[in-house]
């Protein structure tokens, strides 16, 4: 079987090093219902999987690395069973106001860049072999 999921998350990312951590919980609360809300009933799944991330920002952006382990961590139990199956991780930061070629962009994230405020575009999808990432 097959993952294939992506999501707007249409707020400021919380860093996992949050002082206040009820506000970390409340972040985890809503990227889990805005990934229900596309995963529906489906089982979690005990495969290899990808977690990409795109973070667009407007300014002084939370650091990459600090945003992906509570998004990771609010897919546990819904999409795949453990994040021990989440086998690769691709994460990126860009300033809204860059400049892109929207004709090779998913609409998802061309939705992302037109309403011009901070969100994060998550994609979970089968892992695939080293190679292809290399």
């Amino acid at each position: 079987m097959a993952i294939d999921l992506e999501f707007l998350l249409s707020r400021r990312p919380v860093s996992h090093q949050v002082k206040r951590r009820t506000n970390l919980q409340s972040w985890k609360s809503f990227v889990r219902a805005e990934a229900q809300s596309v995963w529906g009933a489906q089982a979690a799944l005990a495969i290899p999987c990808q977690l990409t991330l795109v973070y667009f920002y407007q300014e002084n952006p939370a650091d990459i690395d600090n945003i992906i382990k509570p998004i990771q961590d609010a897919l546990v139990g819904l999409v795949y069973v453990d994040d021990f199956y989440v086998t690769d991780v691709d994460s990126h930061r860009r300033l809204l106001t860059d400049q892109f070629d929207l004709t090779r962009l998913p609409p998802l994230i061309l939705q992302a860049i037109a309403t011009a405020q901070e969100c994060v575009y998550v994609r979970v999808t089968s892992s695939q072999p080293i190679e292809s990432y290399l």
